[in-house]
């Protein structure tokens, strides 16, 4: 008991100093915003299609060829962009990145028929000038389907973009037609709905209001309950 005792003094030291060093070393200007739809969001807009704010998630109605709403600024470079897709009917939706307006702009969406997902550069001229990047077929033991929430996510790095499903890599594709831009959510003749739409960079601005500080106080009282 008295090892114990004197143990555990110099324990919580040691891991204070740790959370302190972790605190310190966290990247003050990478930044997270997060929209959960659980609310109507005022900051989206519409490029093409019906869209509404339902039931906890943002549902665009099955109608015409690259229905998609933006969110963001141009100016957003390399970022990661993560969102919840649910095909409801249909066969094609997904997210956007570096939109620069609304016809320029590269997707990454879900194809049901085929279990695989699909890579394309948006260009000016009509909503289905574009051209194919990638057509990847599913891995990890992804199964794309109907009715299924699929956690999609984009990792932006200069000219190089990594595509997951389900925490799952799926490929890594090159481009450097557009450098910046907004995020959105898309789809192709089909009903989606889309939920906890992420984005995580360096130049994005914060709105989460984590503060370093206050997530080390927290994790403090933790240690110390535990003990």
């Amino acid at each position: 008991m008295e090892m114990n005792a004197i143990a555990l003094p110099r324990l919580t030291v040691l891991s204070l100093i740790v959370l302190f060093g972790v605190a310190l070393s966290l990247p003050l200007s990478a930044g997270t915003q997060l929209w959960d739809f659980e609310e109507k969001h005022d900051d989206w807009e519409v490029a093409n299609g019906k869209w509404e704010f339902k039931g906890g998630t943002y549902h665009v109605d099955k109608g015409g060829q690259a229905e998609h709403s933006l969110v963001g600024e141009e100016k957003w470079d390399d970022y990661t962009v993560k969102a919840k897709v649910r095909i409801d009917t249909g066969n094609w939706a997904g997210v956007v990145f570096r939109a620069q307006s609304e016809m320029e702009y590269y997707v990454y969406y879900l194809n049901v028929p085929d279990n695989k997902t699909e890579l394309w550069r948006h260009t000016e001229g009509a909503w289905n000038t574009r051209n194919n990047l990638g057509q990847i077929p599913a891995v990890g033991n992804v199964n794309i389907k109907n009715g299924d929430w699929v956690d999609m996510k984009v990792v932006v790095d200069g000219d190089t973009f990594e595509l997951h499903l389900n925490g799952k890599l799926q490929g890594e594709h090159k481009d450097d037609t557009y450098k910046t831009g907004k995020i959105g959510v898309w789809a192709w003749e089909t009903e989606a709905s889309f939920d906890d739409v992420t984005i995580t960079g360096d130049n994005v601005k914060d709105t989460l209001a984590v503060d370093p500080r206050q997530k080390l106080a927290t994790t403090w009282g933790h240690l110390k309950w535990v003990h």
